[in-house]
């Protein structure tokens, strides 16, 4: 029987082709054994019983509600990088629409479209929207995961002075990143000596409003921010204020709302970030990808709820995963119960993320219904999955 698989929003038609013959689409989410999910809203869903796992295509996961799923033994990923490229390209736009007024020049020439000698006209009225030049500004960016990263290397490209920010630096962005960003330890030194300002992180409890009146008044006198990450990242009502104070001399957001629509020196973008067909179509591979792993393999990649884990292609009878607490005794558990039932397990991996653990194990017989159902009964056991 194929695996049924439930596409909350449209998704690329390149991501679903590379499901194979042993997966379906169904329209029905209740019999859905995974979910691929955009930017609808999974927070008031009933996650069918039947669900394993959802792939988002995209980076953020805010439209899904993560620790439900993890008490569940659902999988949520995400597709990190996918769409780096796009959103990096579009935040070196959003900085050179704030650097020269571009939006304001071209709204001119609409205006005066009849004017015969609207050439010459423009000469004069030309510097009114002059602005000024990227090279030699100094950038701040903070959060140096695939975006911040781009942003920051292709910045060094336009002659910018750059000052990195992430104290979670992973190996590989280290590695990726240009050696002229200077990475900084204290964000206030960005603040402090940056023209441009543009954050790249999760919104998570610890960043939500990050962006608040007590950081921008670190900030240099007519900084410009760019926020094309989250927009509760930015305390926007404070971002206005230092606008009208002549502190922030333009903000760059590509989430609309009705605190910065239209508002004076408030550059806002209708969350175009992502939106270009390369990306999607990048982020919808990736899902897929992942998907597919595992519900096939039982393997973790990319998720946000459960750790990463990979023990390859089952070559033995069977492989058995396990959903639970991160709590001590558990291990001894789970091999006393295949003791007890005369079944040798050939490999066995844990992992943990936090209060939660991910156990699979290789077994050189097919687990029965009745060993499932005594894991199942463990206390600390949200869920027991054969996979094969």
């Amino acid at each position: 029987m194929a695996t049924k698989i439930h596409c909350l929003n449209p998704i690329s038609k390149l991501g679903l082709d590379n499901l194979t013959d042993k997966y379906e689409i169904t329209e029905n989410v209740n019999e859905a054994e995974g979910i691929l999910v955009r930017s609808a809203v999974m927070h008031d869903m009933e996650l069918p019983e039947s669900l394993l796992c959802v792939a988002r295509a995209g980076a953020g996961t805010n439209n899904i509600p993560l620790d439900k799923c993890a008490e569940k033994g659902i999988v949520v990923f995400n597709t990190p990088g996918a769409n780096a490229n796009g959103v990096k390209e579009i935040v070196i736009a959003g900085m050179l629409l704030a650097a020269r007024d571009i939006n304001g020049g071209i709204e001119w020439v609409k205006e005066n479209a009849s004017d015969e000698n609207i050439a010459k006209t423009a000469e004069k009225q030309k510097k009114a929207y002059a602005g000024t030049e990227l090279n030699g500004k100094k950038l701040g960016v903070i959060g140096l995961g695939a975006i911040g990263v781009k942003v920051a290397n292709l910045a060094r490209h336009f002659g910018m002075e750059v000052y990195g920010y992430d104290p979670y630096l992973s190996v590989t962005a280290a590695w990726n990143l240009n050696k002229e960003v200077k990475h900084v330890e204290n964000v206030d030194d960005i603040y402090a000596v940056c023209d441009y300002i543009t954050i790249h992180v999760p919104l998570l409890d610890s960043t939500k409003g990050m962006i608040s009146k007590d950081a921008i008044s670190k900030m240099k006198d007519g900084v410009i921010i760019l926020n094309f990450a989250r927009d509760l990242l930015a305390d926007e009502k404070a971002v206005l204020e230092g606008i009208n104070a002549g502190k922030v001399a333009k903000y760059v957001s590509d989430f609309p709302n009705p605190t910065t629509a239209g508002q004076k020196n408030c550059i806002v973008i209708p969350h175009l970030g992502a939106s270009t067909e390369e990306s999607e179509d990048n982020c919808a591979v990736m899902a897929v990808e992942e998907l597919m792993e595992y519900l096939e393999n039982g393997n973790i990649r990319n998720s946000v709820n459960y750790p990463a884990c990979d023990m390859g292609v089952c070559q033995k009878a069977g492989r058995i995963a396990i959903f639970h607490k991160n709590i001590a005794n558990m291990i001894t558990q789970f091999t006393a119960e295949f003791g007890n039932a005369g079944i040798n397990i050939s490999d066995m991996t844990n992992k943990s993320r936090g209060d939660v653990a991910y156990t699979m194990l290789d077994v050189e017989k097919a687990p029965t219904k009745e060993i499932v159902e005594a894991l199942a009964k463990i206390d600390g056991v949200f869920r027991v999955r054969v996979v094969k």
